[in-house]
């Protein structure tokens, strides 16, 4: 996953205003204290970001990958 798809996906699932405000603001035990976005600026996989903001909102494997039905979910 790409740094981009990983926002994309934050827009998609959570919606952009929403998304943005959780990805900055929410603490993630999973990825050491840190918020989202801050992992993602420290060099964090953007995937085990991306999975371990779902698993903290509780986001269902089936609703982690967004409206697009092209997009395959990667492998965690």
């Amino acid at each position: 996953m790409r740094y981009r798809e990983f926002w994309d996906l934050v827009d998609d699932v959570f919606g952009r205003a929403y998304g943005r405000s959780i990805a900055g603001d929410q603490v993630l035990e999973q990825l050491g204290g840190r918020t989202a976005a801050r992992a993602i600026e420290e060099g964090v996989e953007p995937r085990a970001v991306w999975h371990a903001l779902c698993d903290a909102m509780q986001v269902p494997d089936a609703e982690r990958w967004g409206s697009d039905p092209h997009r395959q979910a990667p492998p965690r």
